[in-house]
């Protein structure tokens, strides 16, 4: 639409983008600690971390905590949390299946056994918080599901009954109309579920650099700016060939999540899914009072197409998703990362959820690659006779998630039968992606599919019932 034709609204919601930097707010903290150097020569060790995101933060960490005398070296291509890590909303869940509704779908057997294992990871990640002294503006004050139309309210209602009936609702409170709007004050919202404890509130990129930070203190080599360039083995291990130099080591951990895999054959698993973000400029005391929010929970609406919005320690609301974006052949790119049309369609959305807060502007805009799979949720396995183990397709729940993941990689890595290795979901992977053009197809047409449920009160077309009986259905 040319500007001349945009609605005066419109307008308004445009122009609060206008000094918006396109960076992730998170990265651009004055405490950011300096890189560790690049790795210039060979290297030994016992065990070998790929990836200076969560997943091989934990992995190293958790590493040196079983065993102090474990050798570690860990490898991370650029700069730790400079990627997915470091630029996420910063909903630390305890979910593990991304969500109850995909782990009761997909794995009903196992999902009690899941969901504790999940509140165990985060009453974990708080501790491991508290224990190396990480400043990462932890808030463990749960999560609204906010529901904008009036058959989500339904719907919400219904599957808090169906969460009493299987015995998994302890912690969910149901909130009507006027409950929820006390919580925070929206005119869209209709109704809400309030996971009191399952999810926390944190700054990502500071949880990163305080892993970082961690992971030296016990011992850990860290090496920024050595991307890994091949995995191959070598006598009675592996070694990864890196630009100025070589790793030999006895295992592997491979925490590359969207990055292509020193394994090819994990490569069809995930696809890159760009999500994007904006943030305001800190709040003040008369418009905090105009939308409450007291108790700082993170919110999601219902929507399939559904946003996730938080407020900062300093009170800006980060207000995010909505437009996932797959491009053709999987490509990640720099040039993805900043998107103004999906920047203008997000804005317009905050001040509809929020029309007291007219006025206020968006200091910084970005978005960036999130690596998912066909079950919306992590999976695992090992190859080279067990040498190296992998962890991918966090979907976007990888803050709390990755955790566990460390922990299930370095029980494959040490041979170890665990509650965790015994669980199907660890011992089964999804279904990889078909090969292009039928991957962008089949993505394309989803996501056609569920921006027309929401339009036609949640009712799933033929295609989206097909990919439920399929084991594919999106439903969180």
């Amino acid at each position: 639409m040319a500007p001349s034709a945009m609605s005066r609204g419109q307008d308004k919601w445009i122009a609060s983008l206008s000094e918006a930097q396109p960076v992730p707010y998170w990265l651009e903290d004055p405490g950011k600690p300096g890189p560790e150097p690049a790795l210039t020569g060979p290297e030994t060790c016992d065990l070998l971390v790929v990836g200076g995101g969560y997943s091989g933060l934990w992995t190293a960490l958790i590493a040196k905590e079983r065993d102090p005398q474990r050798d570690v070296v860990l490898l991370e291509g650029r700069e730790v949390g400079w990627a997915a890590s470091g630029r996420n909303g910063g909903f630390c869940a305890a979910s593990l299946t991304h969500g109850l509704p995909n782990g009761l779908t997909r794995w009903p057997e196992e999902i009690h056994k899941l969901e504790e294992l999940g509140r165990r990871n985060l009453d974990e990640i708080e501790a491991a918080v508290a224990r190396h002294g990480i400043d990462c503006e932890f808030e463990r004050t749960g999560e609204i599901d906010v529901a904008t139309e009036t058959y989500q309210a339904s719907e919400l209602r219904d599957w808090h009954g169906e969460l009493q009936e299987r015995g998994l609702a302890d912690g969910i409170d149901f909130l009507d109309e006027a409950a929820v709007r006390a919580q925070v004050n929206s005119p869209t919202f209709k109704a809400g579920l309030w996971d009191r404890r399952g999810v926390a509130m944190l700054h990502p990129a500071k949880l990163a650099w305080g892993l970082k930070q961690a992971c030296v203190r016990l011992g850990v080599r860290v090496y920024e700016h050595t991307p890994a360039l091949t995995l191959k083995p070598y006598g009675a291990g592996m070694a990864v060939r890196t630009p100025y130099g070589a790793v030999r080591a006895r295992k592997v951990a491979l925490g590359t999540n969207i990055f292509p895999s020193l394994l090819r054959r994990v490569r069809s698993y995930t696809v890159p899914v760009y999500d994007y973000a904006l943030m305001t400029e800190p709040l003040g005391d008369e418009q905090l009072a105009e939308i409450g929010w007291r108790g700082r929970q993170g919110l999601g609406d219902s929507a399939n197409q559904f946003h996730y919005f938080r407020l900062s320690a300093d009170n800006r609301i980060l207000w995010g998703g909505y437009d996932a974006i797959h491009h053709y052949g999987g490509r990640v790119r720099a040039e993805y990362d900043d998107r103004p049309e999906t920047y203008a369609k997000l804005a317009g959305h905050f001040f509809t959820c929020f029309p007291q807060l007219e006025g206020t502007r968006f200091t910084h805009a970005w978005g960036g690659a999130i690596d998912t799979c066909s079950r919306f949720s992590a999976f695992f396995g090992t190859a080279h006779q067990d040498k190296v183990a992998y962890a991918a397709g966090f979907t976007g729940l990888g803050v709390g998630a990755t955790r566990f993941g460390a922990d299930v990689m370095l029980d494959l890595l040490d041979g170890e039968r665990t509650e965790r290795t015994e669980l199907e979901m660890v011992r089964k992977r999804p279904l990889p992606f078909p090969p292009e053009p039928f991957a962008w197809t089949g993505i394309a047409l989803t996501k056609w599919s569920l921006a027309r449920a929401d339009a036609h009160g949640g009712r799933r077309n033929l295609w989206l019932r097909t990919m439920d009986r399929l084991g594919l259905g999106f439903d969180s």
